[in-house]
């Protein structure tokens, strides 16, 4: 019997249809579930001919060629282990583990340099595109043991999304965890990028009044342009949905957000890295206010704000709400591009950020033409610091910055929150300005803690201490990095 290319463990949603997409690209994979029925009814569904049904780990090994490739789609953290662990008890020097989940960056370098100890090797890899990027092609972010790539490229090359120019949305990213973080900023990416989306959603509903189907035109009309992607794409199918009923579902989903974590974790790593990471940060803690429903309807009652309602030119607000949709995307990705840089000087991972634009043209969540930009800024200049240096992004903002501040302007006066559109006008404000005002806080901390200063008018890294009230002493406090 022909033995299988690889074997994917976990058939939930992902790994079921991560599977379909390999058989469909002319390789054999084995499919093991830890339910054993799971794998029966997998088995029962779509045949034999592409697919070995693996009922324990010693079957997953008989039937794999060397060296054995086996890809973890399960839920992140302790499973991961645990399967980890199981697995080094019937695999071999050589063979290669693959988590495909969501797992975190620490957790893949401290899994790569285990597994590696133990003789195999390990790959972490981010995959990106839901249930429909598994079966027809996801944008796929390997990193971990270098050696593994010649071996798992044919197959993750093969079920990887294309670009429309025939890009593969798949290559290797970089040492240990580099895969998995590339993965966590494109969803931290993914929040900034949809609650900005929600907040000119709720301009439009709630300012300006309109209907779900003129919002869904809006939404339509503006995937046509640069703004094209598919979260608009997917924004505008949401807003014409109408339930069983004849109504538009989307006003009966309570306004709760969910989560799994990626985006906290974005936010963490920016905080260990001091980078200011403020779009994606405002993202994730709209997500929690957002879930303190009970404490908001009492404070909606108790304080009776209503929003105030538009009497402008609607199709013009529309204009200026498309340049401030564009402008904040920037600033988004900007962050995030600029937090990859920093962490990789910090972890050495060498990381072509042009390329990671492309791996994220095709099958994932942040899909849209803007990528394109991207990769060509870095293609032009692969040291950018800040995609705001950029000749393009800096015209694209230059041409559209007036209309951002009049959207966010509106929106605080009307009261519409926008933490989202407004942080990323702060940031973009902020990091323009020549001179900030740190050098008045920078006095405070050495007013009351003698952490002393630098000045302008003597050697940089030469620091001062005042005795600013002529009680204290001489001694400054000693510096560290938080």
């Amino acid at each position: 019997m022909p033995k299988g290319d690889i074997a994917v463990i976990g058939l939930a949603v992902m790994g079921e249809n991560l599977a379909r997409n390999i058989a469909s690209k002319g390789f054999k994979a084995v499919v093991y579930n830890r339910n054993t029925q799971v794998t029966q009814d997998f088995l029962n569904n779509y045949g034999t001919a592409d697919f070995i049904g693996a009922f324990s780990y010693e079957d997953i090994k008989i039937n794999l060629k060397k060296p054995r490739k086996v890809i973890l789609m399960i839920k992140a953290g302790s499973p991961v282990d645990m399967v980890i662990e199981d697995l080094l008890k019937v695999l071999e020097p050589g063979d290669i583990i693959i988590d495909g989940g969501n797992s975190h960056y620490v957790d893949t370098m401290r899994r790569t340099a285990f597994v590696e100890s133990q003789g195999l090797l390990y790959v972490g890899s981010g995959i990106s595109g839901g249930e429909e990027g598994a079966l027809n092609g996801p944008s796929i972010m390997p990193g971990g043991s270098k050696k593994a790539w010649n071996e798992i490229k044919p197959i993750f090359q093969a079920i990887a999304a294309k670009t429309d120019n025939g890009e593969v949305c798949c290559d290797w990213v970089g040492k240990d965890g580099a895969g998995h973080f590339v993965k966590m900023v494109h969803n931290g990416i993914e929040y900034g990028d949809i609650q900005l989306i929600t907040e000119i959603y709720q301009i439009m509903r709630d300012h300006l009044k309109m209907s779900n189907c003129q919002m869904s035109d809006v939404f339509s009309t503006w995937n046509k342009s640069e703004l094209d992607s598919y979260l608009i794409e997917i924004t505008a199918d949401i807003l014409a949905y109408r339930d069983e009923s004849g109504d538009h579902l989307v006003d009966k989903i309570l306004d709760s957000a969910g989560q799994k974590g990626t985006g906290k974790w974005t936010v963490n790593s920016a905080l260990d890295e001091g980078e200011p990471l403020t779009l994606i940060s405002e993202a994730v803690f709209s997500r929690f206010l957002s879930a303190r429903k009970e404490e908001r309807v009492k404070a909606s009652t108790l304080f009776k704000k209503e929003v105030e309602i538009f009497k402008g030119n609607q199709k013009e607000f529309i204009g200026y709400l498309k340049d401030a949709l564009y402008s904040a995307k920037i600033v988004s990705y900007t962050q995030g591009f600029s937090l990859m840089r920093e962490a990789a000087k910090n972890h050495k991972w060498e990381l072509d950020f042009g390329n990671i634009a492309l791996l994220w043209r095709g099958g994932c969540i942040i899909r849209s033409a803007f990528l394109g930009e991207i990769k060509t800024a870095f293609k032009k200049n692969p040291d950018l610091e800040n995609l705001l240096l950029d000749p393009y992004f800096k015209k694209s903002i230059e041409s559209r910055i007036q209309n951002w501040r009049r959207v966010v302007s509106q929106a605080v006066l009307a009261g519409v929150p926008v933490p989202a559109l407004s942080s990323a006008l702060a940031y973009f404000d902020g990091f323009t300005t020549k001179n900030l005002p740190a050098n008045l806080l920078q006095a405070q901390r050495d007013y009351f803690g003698a952490h002393t200063y630098e000045r302008i008018d003597k050697p940089s890294g030469e620091h001062f201490h005042t005795n600013w009230t002529g009680k204290g002493g001489k001694t400054s406090s000693g510096s560290y990095d938080a």
